[in-house]
Parts: structure tokens; sequence; C-alpha cells
């Protein structure tokens, strides 16, 4: 599988793309348009480790529904991710079995490598 988890209004996704220069073989998937469903929830968790490591606290809703403040559990993670998008921290390249979840220098550059070297 080689999806692009963005959001197609964020300038940041839109660098990243750009900078990736991806294959016609990765599908890109606008996650506003075309929500995480609990399955492609579940292997991205599978690849990432935990639900947690998909999920961006810096999200609007995170702070407005005082979620920080709360100490949330793996369950907690997968619901309000599949509960709304902006909750997936982004972007996710899934590239065969790998993952790459957000946008740090270091994970944009490892996706980078391994999409020049794959």
């Amino acid at each position: 599988m080689r999806t692009f988890y963005s959001l197609s209004s964020c300038n940041t996704c839109q660098r990243i793309q750009r900078e990736l220069d991806l294959p016609s073989s990765v599908r890109v998937v606008n996650i506003k348009e075309e929500p995480v469903t609990a399955e492609v929830g579940e292997m991205m968790r599978k690849l990432a480790g935990s639900y947690e490591a998909l999920f961006s606290k810096r999200a609007q809703l995170y702070k407005k529904r005082n979620l920080k403040e709360r100490e949330l559990s793996e369950h907690d993670f997968r619901t309000l991710l599949l509960e709304h998008y902006t909750f997936l921290k982004r972007p996710v390249l899934i590239y065969d079995e790998n993952i790459f979840v957000g946008n740090s220098k270091a994970v944009v550059a490892a996706a980078k490598k391994w999409v020049n070297e794959h």
C-alpha cells in the first residue's frame, strides 16, 4: 500500500508532498473528504505502534475540548481519530510496510530517503 494522507488546504502538507516528489503509484487522500476508517486506522496503528503516535495534540479541537487536562487512553485516541480528521497528525505517508507520521524535518527526511530508494 502506498498512500499519502493529508489535508488539501494545509500548506505544510502541500509543501511536503511536493518535496517528496511522490511517484504516481502513491494514492493521495484528502482526509477531510475521505476520513480515516476504522480499518485504515488500525493498519496505521500497527505500523506506527500506537494510536497516540498518530494523534495531533496541536489540533484546535484538542485545545477547545481541554483534552490536555485528561489522561487519554489508546481507546480515547482511537475514538478521537475516527471522530474527526483534525486529530490525525499530518501528513501520513504509508509506503509499502513503512509509515511516516507528521511534518518534523527528521520524518520528512526519512520519508524522502525511503521514497527515493524504493
